[in-house]
């Protein structure tokens, strides 16, 4: 078949669903640039009261006299982010039961990597935050956001091996689940036992769906937003919900590969037992037999997967971009910047962000490798993982959301955060980049 534009490649093309995470990684990071570049434009513009005001705005939900009411940020950082939350859960499941992280031997490179990249950052922080009122920022610094990790190493295209994408790809999954530990662990102020049991309650009716075979997922979609909310009302941070529903969600199929081909067969042979109408139009029967079909499709595939691969699109191009409109926007005085990047509230994020994630993520990578605990990736060098170690510096998503726990209610610390959120994650991104760029010539 003769293809009239080069897009039209890609249709042809059949992907693995790691290709598809990777290509959604990068749009992801490509967009969430995007709305970062704007909110600084609108929060240094005519129009930044205005902006600031439309994230503030109330958003009310009455049931007689019970009454949720949040800020749109609010509603942001705690109800849309819980399904950017929901999607890590999937990703973090994907990768323990079926990815780099279901072998041991592949995995401990990464695992170990991951966990000096956390470790190390936040200790860099504490070192310098030690004591003074900014001292629960520690976990800010600990974060990588994988979508602009990825997207710049993906930029390199061909000149880094896929063993190297994978590693980073693993690393981040890991460093996710770190976050994700130390938001529920260290960023919960108190706790009511209550609407948390109406919560664990909901989480078991989830898992018990899965343990009777339900693939349909309706039914997980309502008890994962009734999980949410009591989460909400317990004050331990509503996002968790999303990652503790994603463990709950089947992961197998509900159809054998094997039996599938069978049913297709048949299926198909009883859809060409029809003869073709002279208009081309199809029997009814033959519209029936697709709709089967569709439904056997969706069988083989697991719950799992079907969700993973269709939230990617919604997240990337609606939830990330939203969070970083929403929290991206500091209003940047050029006069006092200098000021600012030296607290030490900036100064531990980007001290914990570059040198803490380079010294973590390489440093340990490069232990365990002459202590022959790990091994590199195939066709990867020392010095790629170090750029891929600066790569990791780039904190951005998690690192603001974090912020915005460890500072709840300080305008100035959260303020200050980003700015050297904002910073470390810049000069990480680019000497990362660079340094890969010019250390793939030599591989």
């Amino acid at each position: 078949m003769k293809l009239y534009a080069p897009w039209e490649k890609a249709f042809t093309r059949i992907s693995t669903p790691f290709e598809h995470f990777l290509h959604a990684q990068t749009t992801t990071g490509l967009v969430l640039l995007g709305t970062t570049i704007l909110a600084l434009i609108l929060a240094n513009s005519p129009l930044s009261d205005i902006y600031a005001h439309f994230f503030h705005t109330n958003i009310d939900f009455n049931v007689g006299e019970w009454k949720l009411s949040h800020s749109l940020h609010h509603w942001i950082n705690d109800g849309l982010m819980a399904i950017f939350f929901f999607m890590i859960g999937l990703e973090i499941k994907r990768e323990i039961l079926a990815g780099e992280l279901s072998n041991i031997k592949v995995a401990m490179l990464p695992i170990l990597a991951a966990i000096g990249g956390m470790v190390l950052p936040a200790l860099i922080y504490l070192s310098i935050n030690y004591g003074g009122e900014g001292e629960n920022g520690w976990g800010i610094p600990m974060a990588t956001d994988i979508a602009f990790a990825i997207s710049a190493l993906v930029l390199l295209g061909k000149r880094v091996s896929p063993a190297l994408v994978t590693f980073l790809v693993a690393l981040a999954i890991v460093d996710d689940l770190g976050a994700v530990l130390v938001i529920a662990i260290f960023y919960t102020e108190q706790i009511h036992f209550l609407p948390l049991s109406l919560a664990i309650v909901s989480f078991l009716i989830m898992l018990s769906f899965n343990r009777f075979g339900i693939h349909t997922v309706f039914p997980y979609f309502i008890f994962g937003v009734i999980m949410w909310f009591f989460m909400l009302e317990s004050g331990v941070h509503a996002t968790i919900a999303g990652v503790i529903a994603a463990i709950t969600i089947p992961s197998t199929p509900k159809l054998t590969p094997v039996d599938f081909t069978s049913h297709a067969k048949n299926l198909l042979d009883e859809y060409d037992n029809y003869p073709v109408a002279t208009d081309h139009t199809m029997h009814e029967n033959q519209k029936a037999i697709l709709l089967n079909l569709k439904d056997r499709i969706d069988s083989v595939g697991s719950p799992s997967a079907r969700l993973e691969h269709d939230l990617h699109l919604p997240i990337s191009l609606i939830i990330i971009p939203l969070f970083a409109l929403a929290n991206a926007g500091i209003s940047i005085d050029l006069a006092s910047i200098k000021e600012t990047i030296l607290t030490p509230v900036s100064l531990g994020i980007i001290f914990g962000l570059i040198l803490g994630k380079v010294l973590g993520i390489a440093g340990v990578a490069w232990i365990a490798v002459k202590l022959g605990v790990a091994k590199l990736p195939e066709d990867t060098t020392m010095s790629q993982i170090f750029g891929v170690a600066f790569l990791g510096g780039i904190g951005f998503t998690m690192s603001i959301f974090v912020a915005d726990l460890a500072f709840l209610g300080n305008d100035v610390f959260i303020f200050q955060a980003k700015v050297g959120i904002l910073a470390a994650s810049l000069i990480s991104g680019i000497v990362g980049y660079t340094w890969l760029r010019l250390s793939a010539k030599k591989v």
